[in-house]
């Protein structure tokens, strides 16, 4: 009678799942089959690499280095930048087309563009297919981080090659498309725009096609702050699905954010199936700021991608001065819950160019992460971890040799 009951359940489930309009297959694979993971003894070590106030990507000898001092901490898993500063780092027949350069491994940061006398120095070095053999080799898993995503500096190439792609706050161009980031000036690639997010799809495609990597990760800037949105292309679609209304004028009108939020949800939908088309056994992993902030901020809706399962891997910035900020956050609703079905680590800031973090705060955090049950760490960023004023880096490195003794597999998803 059981097995019979169980049989008319699943009977049920099938043919209602058949009938529902315009549910894919894909999509259809995420809502019918819960996300888990094994926690065991696994535990997410890992470490952001970028090109910014760091050289530990600009020569095949530098990456050696440093892969081997993180292989013997008994870390395991790398998140190098692959698109920042409006290019990628990693020769593109993409960025060749929209951008009119094939990468930009060394930013210029005064001038925010491309240092050209250290690329052309490089010749024809490929840093990502070097960084995943070195890894490979090392048993690290590489999964590339899109630094800047629909951020781009406001002289860049892409933005003057590419006005329409553009973005708005309310007022007058040329002042209302830029945004401020301490002292660079940004500008936003409109999520919403069509070439914009094929933009975005070709690059992820071409990643995901032409590298052995472990998947693909997003950040806080996967979203669009929420002042932005009234350039004419978006006032446009928003009339055109609001009986001719035009957006409030309150960005923070709880509708209008809702609106925009969902479409960025929808474009992540694509990201997914770009990447998994690719690479099925990839990662699609994001890096965001904690769920309040990430939405009233950035209109990003983590807690709806990961409940829908379109994140296999949440890594929260957590980038708190105190102990106790820090540890108010592991407690929000949000990555608790998360915590749950994936595996969700936190991100732990280990200083930046000119605001060293002490390693005693650092190995604190750590342990708070693992006595709340957390599935690892990520360190922001490489340079940081080992270098502080006042501690040698030896001092450092020994702190993380005692929080990591042995290896850990890395947490991954599995069905449940």
């Amino acid at each position: 009678m059981v097995k019979r009951l169980r049989y008319c359940l699943l009977v049920v489930l099938v043919i209602g799942l058949v009938l529902v309009p315009g549910l894919s297959s894909a999509r259809m694979s995420r809502d019918a089959v819960p996300l888990a993971y094994a926690r065991g003894d696994s535990e997410i070590r890992g470490v952001w690499m970028t090109n910014v106030d760091s050289d530990v990507l600009f020569s095949r000898q530098g990456l050696e280095t440093a892969l081997d001092r993180l292989a013997a901490l008994n870390f395991n898993t790398l998140y190098p930048a692959v698109w920042s500063w409006g290019y990628t780092l990693f020769p593109s027949a993409v960025a060749t087309r929209e951008i009119g350069y094939k990468q930009g491994i060394y930013p210029d940061l005064e001038d925010q563009g491309r240092n050209e006398a250290l690329e052309a120095a490089q010749g024809n070095r490929d840093l990502l297919q070097e960084l995943v053999g070195l890894a490979r080799a090392r048993n690290l898993s590489v999964i590339p981080w899109f630094e800047f995503s629909f951020m781009a500096p406001a002289n860049s190439p892409l933005a003057q090659r590419h006005p329409d792609w553009l973005t708005q706050k309310r007022g007058s161009s040329p002042q209302a498309k830029l945004y401020q980031e301490g002292r660079h000036t940004r500008v936003w690639l409109n999520p919403f725009h069509p070439q914009v997010q094929q933009f975005i799809l070709d690059l992820v495609a071409e990643l995901m096609a032409n590298y052995d990597v472990d998947g693909l990760q997003l950040d806080d800037h996967f979203g669009l702050p929420v002042e932005f949105g009234y350039d004419s292309y978006t006032v446009a679609l928003y009339q055109q699905e609001h009986g001719g209304r035009t957006p409030p004028a309150n960005s923070q009108d709880p509708e209008w954010m809702r609106w925009r939020a969902d479409k960025i949800s929808r474009f992540l939908e694509q990201v997914f199936r770009v990447v998994k088309t690719h690479r099925p056994n990839a990662v699609i992993s994001v890096s965001p700021n904690p769920a309040r902030f990430a939405y009233s901020r950035y209109l990003q809706d983590w807690p709806r991608w990961e409940q829908e399962g379109y994140v296999e891997e949440l890594i929260v910035q957590v980038y708190r001065d105190s102990l106790s900020s820090f540890n108010a956050v592991l407690q929000e609703p949000e990555i608790v819950r998360a915590r749950g079905h994936i595996p969700t680590a936190v991100g732990i800031l280990t200083g930046l160019k000119n605001a060293p973090v002490s390693i005693n705060l650092i190995s604190q955090k750590v342990r708070s992460v693992r006595d709340r049950g957390y599935a690892g760490v990520s360190f922001f960023f490489y340079d940081t971890l080992w270098n502080a004023a006042g501690e040698t880096p030896e001092a450092r490195q020994a702190a993380v040799r005692s929080l990591f003794p042995s290896p850990r597999r890395r947490a991954s998803v599995v069905s449940g």
